[in-house]
């Protein structure tokens, strides 16, 4: 009933991947006058770079392999540098929980359509139950807690913070698939990984410069920034290219719909945040999605038709 060994592994990395993306807004909420757009260019730019460093074997043993999957490293690359500056853009126009939602959501759906377009994959009958209890989790969640900045926003920046939400998640489902593309042809998790974010820190750099004159003004403002960079994005990020080794792109970013609910758990214990009942019941439906995606089901799926 339950998935093998390997896939069960697969979703573990991914699961504490999530957990450590989640923590990433209460951390940034001790440096609140710190542009969020900095934060995350200089998470994803030092992360990127460690991510390179620690692979630099892997990276020279995938070197020929690398360099016939050279269009698809490039595209993960800059999906990677885009999606934070389009995700925390989001949450700035049209409110945190706007912005998550369309930005968290909308990913998996993306995902998988980058699987059965491009890749030709079917597509399970599971992930679709799986994908519908996880919107409307992440969809009550989201109204659990009401944002007085999306309420506060003219309209026009409310409909520009959608669509940088859905640029994120598309990006977000480009740089997943690129990934698992690269692993599929026998490129090593930690080469795909740091191939794609190796580019995306050298694109990030001027956003950096740009916006992140204030990042390192004292010690609090230090740590935050290194452990932004360190713990969420470096070690998460490994997490989830082992993931990747195992289960499907779609399924990973599936799995990653936990992340609102662990930084909601932590907004709750240590910002002292409040949700009313809806968001609990949020919690709930996503606990069901993934749930649902650690049990094998028989493989129903939608069958492959001409594109």
């Amino acid at each position: 009933m339950f998935s093998n060994d390997t896939a069960f592994k697969g979703v573990f990395a991914v699961f504490i991947a999530s957990v450590l993306w989640g923590t990433t807004g209460t951390a940034a909420s001790f440096i609140p006058e710190v542009s969020p757009v900095a934060i995350g260019a200089f998470a994803m730019t030092l992360g990127g770079l460690l991510l390179v460093i620690t692979a630099h074997i892997n990276l020279l043993k995938d070197k020929q392999r690398l360099r016939s999957q050279l269009s698809v490293i490039f595209l993960g690359g800059l999906s990677v540098a885009v999606y934070p500056l389009a995700f925390y853009s989001s949450m700035r126009f049209s409110g945190v929980a706007i912005g998550t939602l369309i930005s968290i959501a909308s990913a998996p759906f993306f995902t998988v359509l980058l699987e059965r377009f491009i890749s030709k994959k079917p597509i399970r009958i599971q992930w679709i139950v799986s994908f519908m209890f996880g919107v409307v989790g992440v969809a009550l969640l989201a109204l659990g807690k009401v944002d007085d900045l999306a309420l506060s926003q003219s309209q026009s920046l409310k409909y520009w913070g959608i669509i940088l939400g859905l640029i994120a998640g598309l990006t977000y489902g480009m740089y997943s698939w690129s990934a698992r593309q690269m692993i599929e042809t026998g490129i090593s998790s930690n080469s795909a990984m740091a191939s794609m974010f190796g580019i995306a820190a050298l694109l990030l750099l001027p956003v950096l410069i740009l916006t992140g004159s204030n990042l390192f003004s004292d010690v609090s403002h230090t740590m935050v920034a290194f452990y932004m960079a360190i713990i969420p994005m470096f070690l998460g990020y490994l997490c989830f290219g082992y993931g990747l080794k195992s289960i499907a792109a779609s399924k990973a970013t599936l799995i990653t719909l936990l992340e609102p609910v662990v930084a909601t758990f932590f907004a709750i214990m240590i910002v002292d945040e409040r949700f009313n009942i809806a968001g609990w019941y949020g919690m709930a439906f996503i606990t069901v999605c993934l749930l649902l995606q650690l049990v094998k089901f028989p493989a129903f799926k939608l069958q492959n038709t001409k594109i």
